[in-house]
């Protein structure tokens, strides 16, 4: 299931990333998913140790905050802010700005400012469809958020969002190289003291994805905020409505289709 489907390099778009042009071609559904009546949703049949959720793209929106913020940044600088604006999801902002190649341009300060931007605008940031709901449902101990997004932006995004902040986070500061690099999973499974291999990650954009494989986890890929089909032949859900998480008589999580 953490088979890497990717052939082409990727970068980023939520939590953030540019995606490098796809094949259209979809992988061959693998035989231990389930597909439900609608094409939209292709739930894995199995059961986990515990669940790891990206942020932003994830289980909340927050692209109308984030590219007001870094569309201003990005006009100041002269860049050309339609081209510029898809390539800064799912990235820490170090990582972003330092890729740009900027001459006379630090990549900490600047990164530092956007921060306080987007600590200050949150407005419009809101839950993906049915995550709160589906996170209350979840036991505490059994789930945490890995995203690239600081600690501060984070409860803040949270906040504005009504998710209550897990009991385990891990946060840009907490790594030393960003998504897709799996570091960030690998840690997330360590603090719930699981093995990154009984995990169910749960992701937007292709590094997250990347990450999250790249760790030996399964992933499920939430659609919501997407603008255009990303196919990498995992299971798959637009929001969380139609869906609930299941634990067996066994405790072990899995996610279900309600009714």
């Amino acid at each position: 299931m953490a088979a890497n489907f990717f052939q082409s390099i990727c970068i980023g778009m939520q939590d953030g990333l540019v995606e490098s042009p796809l094949p259209a071609i979809l992988p061959p559904i693998p035989k231990d998913l389930t597909l439900s009546s609608s094409a939209e949703i292709i739930l894995p049949k199995n059961t986990y140790a515990a669940f790891l959720f990206d942020m932003d793209g994830t289980i909340l929106n927050s692209i109308a905050a984030a590219e007001r913020v870094w569309g201003r940044w990005a006009a100041g600088m002269g860049l050309d802010v339609e081209e510029f604006l898809p390539t800064m999801h799912g990235k820490r902002g170090i990582d972003t700005i330092g890729g740009l190649n900027l001459p006379g341009v630090e990549p900490v300060v600047e990164a530092e400012k956007i921060l306080r931007g987007e600590i200050e605008d949150v407005e419009g940031v809101v839950p993906i469809p049915g995550a709160v709901e589906f996170l209350s449902a979840l036991p505490p101990e059994r789930w945490a958020i890995v995203t690239s997004s600081p600690i501060e932006l984070a409860k803040v995004r949270l906040a504005a969002a009504g998710i209550p902040q897990p009991l385990y986070m891990v946060t840009a500061e907490d790594v030393t190289i960003g998504k897709p690099n799996p570091q960030g999973y690998i840690l997330g499974s360590e603090r719930l003291g699981v093995s990154p291999s009984d995990v169910l990650v749960f992701e937007d954009v292709l590094a997250g994805i990347q990450a999250g494989e790249n760790a030996g986890a399964d992933v499920m890929v939430i659609t919501a905020t997407h603008s255009h089909p990303v196919e990498t032949g995992h299971p798959k859900i637009p929001g969380y409505l139609d869906v609930v998480p299941h634990i067996g008589d066994d405790g072990r999580l899995s996610v279900r289709r309600k009714g």
